[in-house]
């Protein structure tokens, strides 16, 4: 699936591109226009949401140096997307499914930072180049809504099982590339017509021959393409070739770089699989530590200076001699590890904080820390060993699991989307 990325983060990136248009595209697409383009359930699109979304979409395509499809195409892809949108949003807010005024915030935060603003800064460039800083708030909303909808539905979905997992590992497919596809979907419904599956068939093959003769596949994708990120280029990004179904595995395994699948097959429709890059697995070696730790932890009974002459104590006693483990036993706040005598066995890096692991990466084996202090607490920590250790094996199981997941998750979102859009009232009115 594709993973449930931050789609909110991903929204204000594109919108942000936006900032680009020029004034007058901007007034353009602005102008109050009362035609009404789409009927969705109880909603309605507007001529006006349309046309501020091409022109968002405009400037995402010119920026990445792609060539634009014709203005009926677009309008066709992006209507498409509005529309849903707009059933995401409905079927989240009928289920129950809300975005505070926190989340959104935290959001805009997390943008203005990317952006190398603070948040004032991103309202007052959003609002010179024309935007509504509310209204780009409501798009943030809607990002966290649909993406918490997306969540729901993946967390509905059965466990993966320990065996499901030997199974996967144990099989051929498994431990093959990684490799960075792009796709073109041609929909095809659920109980179409023959002559409708052929058609269908017809066109991937067109579009598979334009792209043998010269159209660009991203283009492409964008012009013709049917799925969710048709107008992201139909990128799907980095994938373990073994996490994808076994008729994709079949027909992508033997392609090399560069080149497009044979019309594909699948319940929704046709697939174009290109296969953009390739990468091998590698073995995974992780830096571990063993260390000890003492803590004196702040409290109501303990003082933020009583802490630090307690710690400071401490120190003189390990210095002048004293068992790190006896006094870590006898005297330490950190309950996971007192009463091992503050061992901390062996463990990734990174694993307790950076903090932490910057007073660790200071040490060398056998030489004990200064006293220092973190949010509420002092600490000591003695660097017994490091090692290199394979975890291979470990993080197979685990990209494993994943693969099983994303495999399942990206069948039941298109199962969901379909559903969503089959049986919800949609009128277009382009």
């Amino acid at each position: 699936m594709p993973k449930i990325h931050s789609y909110a983060i991903a929204l204000a990136a594109s919108l942000l591109l936006v900032l680009t248009a020029s004034d007058q595209a901007m007034g353009q697409a602005r102008q109050p226009v009362d035609e009404i383009v789409a009927l969705v359930e109880d909603d309605i699109i507007l001529r006006s949401e349309l046309d501020q979304s091409i022109a968002g979409i405009v400037q995402q395509i010119r920026a990445r140096g792609q060539s634009l499809p014709p203005r009926d195409v677009l309008e066709q892809q992006v209507l498409e997307r509005l529309i849903l949108t707009r059933l995401e949003i409905q079927r989240a807010q009928a289920t129950g499914i809300r975005a505070a005024d926190s989340d959104i915030d935290q959001t805009m935060r997390q943008v203005a930072a990317q952006n190398n603003m603070n948040l004032s800064q991103l309202r007052t460039a959003l609002e010179a180049e024309g935007f509504d800083f509310e209204e780009f708030r409501a798009d943030i909303r809607n990002e966290i809504l649909t993406e918490r909808l997306y969540r729901r539905v993946v967390d509905s979905m059965e466990s993966i099982s320990s065996a499901e997992i030997d199974m996967l590992l144990a099989s051929d497919a498994f431990g093959g590339d990684e490799v960075f596809l792009h796709q073109i979907l041609i929909s095809v419904a659920e109980g179409a017509a023959p002559g409708q599956v052929q058609q269908a068939r017809q066109q991937a093959e067109s579009i598979r021959q334009q792209i043998a003769d010269g159209l660009d596949f991203v283009s492409a994708a964008i012009t013709y393409s049917q799925a969710p990120d048709a107008l992201d280029g139909g990128q799907l990004g980095w994938r373990h070739l073994n996490s994808l179904p076994q008729l994709l595995i079949d027909e992508i395994d033997p392609l090399p770089v560069g080149q497009v699948s044979q019309p594909v097959r699948f319940p929704g429709g046709f697939l174009l699989i290109k296969v953009s890059d390739r990468r091998e697995r590698s073995e995974v070696l992780v830096r571990e530590f063993r260390a000890r730790h003492l803590m004196v932890e702040e409290s109501e009974l303990v003082s933020p200076q009583q802490a630090r002459e307690r710690i400071e104590r401490f120190h003189d006693m390990l210095r002048d001699g004293a068992d790190f483990a006896e006094l870590a036993r006898e005297h330490s706040d950190d309950e996971s590890s007192a009463n091992i005598g503050g061992l901390l066995n062996w463990f990734p890096e990174g694993n307790y904080g950076p903090q932490i692991q910057a007073v660790l990466d200071s040490l060398d084996a056998g030489e004990m820390s200064l006293p220092f202090q973190t949010a509420g607490a002092w600490h000591i920590l003695k660097l017994e060993d490091t090692r290199q250790a394979d975890r291979t094996e470990e993080v197979l199981r685990e990209e494993a699991r994943e693969i099983l997941r994303s495999q399942k998750a990206d069948e039941e979102i298109a199962r969901f989307r379909r559903q969503l859009r089959g049986e919800s009232f949609v009128e277009v009115r382009l």
